[in-house]
């Protein structure tokens, strides 16, 4: 609906964009590598799946089960709001209509609360 595959890895590539240049990030870019290209294509494998088009990051690496892939890193409520900022911000971006992006933000929101692990 956001556009397909064009749509979703615009948005995947402007989130770490934004994560990797503004300094209200500062604290959610130092627990990533410096090298982000990984990160940023198994984003878009998960977002893919997520927003429902096809189920990339499963194919490869299997259920994404995200609060356990992160717990070797501290995501308390900065990390929440620095994560929830930079989505919003991509959102806004890339994502042109507005009820769709309200939708999209009303379900990532207790998925970022879900991550919380201190």
């Amino acid at each position: 609906m956001i556009g397909g595959e064009q749509t979703t890895r615009a948005l995947c590539q402007r989130f770490y964009d934004i994560m990797d240049g503004d300094p209200k990030a500062v604290d959610l870019r130092a627990i990533h590598s410096p090298d982000l290209t990984l990160t940023r294509e198994k984003f878009f494998q998960f977002m893919s799946g997520w927003l429902g088009g096809p189920p990339l990051y499963e194919q490869q690496y299997g259920h994404p089960r995200l609060r356990a892939r992160h717990l070797h890193v501290k995501v308390d409520e900065l990390m929440i709001s620095q994560w929830l900022y930079c989505m919003n911000r991509a959102l806004e971006e890339t994502v042109s209509d507005h009820q769709l992006r309200q939708l999209i933000w009303n379900n990532l929101l207790p998925l970022a609360r879900h991550m919380k692990n201190h």
